[in-house]
């Protein structure tokens, strides 16, 4: 007998609106898209195409209108707020644009920061961030504060935090959107290479098709609805 495999994220007929004036914008428009464990989507799509909002739902940081969005499985709907607290800390790293990196605490801080919070050690978490920084390549700035740091290294740092509890689903909100384009390109080929061998499904939005040309499937978004879905040469 077969078993199915359970998607990592999956949307079904999800619509999401906002109010605007005395009316409403639809952000999500019925869309339905899964995702299954392991490998590399990217969500592209010009600014108010839906992919920022697909990302925030997925995360568990707002709710669609009507609809369902799961992780691993569980409707995000039955959660409460302590159940998708959890969910976020234990499943779920995110890698942000602007880092939000705490400048009151050091690299190696930050990183180990997610454990902390779930009452980890503090010496686990700290060799865990260790471990982490030296995949990285950040070992060398782990005393670093972040003001002191290069966009490159504040991303690298932020993609070392997202990943430092071993999540199964890391999702990446335009990672490459502060960076030059060296610097860009480095930091995508560095995620993709850590969720493969950490064995996380990686979940991108972007504006930047070049930043999409490393994921093994493209999803272009357009007025909230899924226009192409791709696979590509790296599948």
């Amino acid at each position: 007998m077969s078993t199915s495999v359970v998607a990592a994220l999956r949307f079904a007929d999800v619509v999401k609106e906002f109010p605007l004036g005395e009316g409403r914008v639809r952000a999500l428009d019925g869309l339905t898209l899964e995702i299954p464990p392991g490998g590399f989507t990217a969500i592209v799509g010009r600014s108010g195409s839906g992919k920022s909002t697909l990302l925030n739902l997925a995360a568990g940081i707002d709710a669609p209108s009507t609809g369902e969005v799961w992780v691993e499985g569980r409707a995000l709907s039955t959660l409460d707020d302590d159940a998708l607290t959890r969910l976020r800390r234990e499943r779920v790293g995110v890698v942000y644009q602007f880092f939000h990196l705490l400048p009151t605490l050091d690299v190696r801080e930050n990183v180990a920061l997610p454990l902390l919070l779930e009452g980890r050690p503090e010496r686990d978490a700290l060799a865990r961030a260790d471990a982490l920084l030296a995949e990285v390549g950040m070992s060398p700035r782990a005393k670093a504060r972040p003001h002191t740091l290069s966009g490159g290294e504040m991303q690298r740092a932020s993609v070392a935090r997202a990943l430092v509890h071993e999540p199964a689903l890391v999702l990446a909100d335009e990672p490459t959107g502060n960076l030059d384009s060296r610097a860009a390109v480095q930091v995508v080929q560095l995620l993709a290479e850590l969720v493969r061998r950490h064995g996380s499904t990686l979940v991108m939005v972007t504006h930047s098709r070049e930043a999409a040309q490393a994921a093994m499937r493209i999803v272009t978004m357009r007025d909230g609805a899924i226009v192409s879905d791709e696979r590509t040469a790296r599948c």
